[in-house]
């Protein structure tokens, strides 16, 4: 079942920029995520999703309902920002009883559903807390517990994670997953880092320049991508200028180092550099510099200024303009 829909819809600005004819559906239950650099309209979209701009043309439904005649507070949707938005002066527990208070939920009521809330987000027993006492990681936790209380038929998240260290980021990528799936909510991301879009999504929606460059799984974006940009955008890439301007892409983790010469291209070893569980070499060739992933027992096999062929496995080729 479609829970979003978004058809035809345009949101432009004084400026010229903004979205134009977006059409996309997202299943109940799915995590979607938009992702692109910044000015490329992924944030333009959620908050017209979510009632904080007013679209010039098309429609947004949910569960096959128009909303964009609805103020925010009136839309079956919540959104959690980058920067928390939580009140400094009030305690986690007032923070939390707020929007429940506001839907004349009764206190007992109000009570037992914060106490549900704080155990599924890992956060029971820091209740009388104030938002200044705790982690950027617990007050996040914190935001997505309030958005998620209101039982919100879509959930929006605005690069919720971006302003974590990246071990507190990964782990909350984690729990939001798991979250997620547990209670089967249907959720639109928006973030610019691809490895936090490919680790989350059910679908990855590529943004470039106010329109949709491709949408597709994680790994369909990243085995198949349509066009340069999201090759480009999506992972590690080689790109190598060829004859009738043909642009040969390949990942690293799909050339193939071998001693000698006569493989798809030749070159010389220019640099070996360890990185963690892998290494990256990179090769000197007559068209250009090709990086690839060996594994270090491979390595050892060659020093800098080695001679060395090359062989490509999955591969793409782009047309150049």
């Amino acid at each position: 079942m479609s829970m979003l829909e978004i058809i035809n819809m345009t949101k432009l600005y004084k400026t010229g920029d903004g979205v134009k004819d977006i059409n996309l559906t997202i299943r109940e239950g799915e995590l979607v995520t938009l992702l692109g650099p910044s000015g490329c309209g992924k944030t333009t979209i959620l908050r017209t999703i979510g009632g904080f701009l007013n679209v010039d043309g098309g429609d947004i439904r949910i569960a096959g309902q128009s909303i964009i005649h609805l103020p925010p507070e009136k839309r079956p949707t919540s959104m959690v920002f980058q920067a928390y938005n939580l009140w400094p002066h009030m305690r986690v527990f007032d923070n939390l009883e707020f929007g429940l208070k506001l839907r004349k939920i009764p206190r007992a009521e109000r009570a037992r559903r914060i106490s549900e809330m704080m155990a599924l987000v890992k956060m029971s027993g820091m209740e009388k807390k104030y938002p200044g006492q705790m982690s950027g990681g617990q007050q996040q936790r914190i935001a997505i517990a309030r958005a998620l209380l209101l039982e919100p038929q879509v959930l929006l998240l605005d690069e919720p994670f971006s302003a974590l260290d990246a071990k507190i980021r990964q782990q909350m990528r984690e729990e939001l997953r798991k979250i997620q799936t547990d209670l089967n909510i249907t959720v639109a991301f928006v973030t610019h880092d691809q490895e936090e879009a490919m680790a989350l999504s059910d679908r990855v929606v590529v943004m470039n320049k106010g329109n949709i460059e491709q949408e597709g799984s994680p790994q369909d974006i990243y085995h198949r991508p349509q066009s340069r940009y999201v090759a480009d955008f999506i992972g590690e890439m080689n790109f190598l200028q060829m004859p009738d301007k043909k642009v040969l892409a390949v990942r690293p983790e799909h050339v193939e180092v071998s001693p000698g010469s006569g493989g798809d291209l030749d070159g010389y070893v220019r640099t070996i550099m360890m990185l963690g569980h892998y290494i990256e070499m990179t090769v000197d060739t007559d068209h250009g510099i090709v990086k690839a992933f060996i594994s270090d027992e491979q390595a050892q096999s060659f020093g800098r200024g080695d001679a060395v062929t090359l062989r490509f496995g999955r591969k793409q080729e782009y047309t150049t303009p």
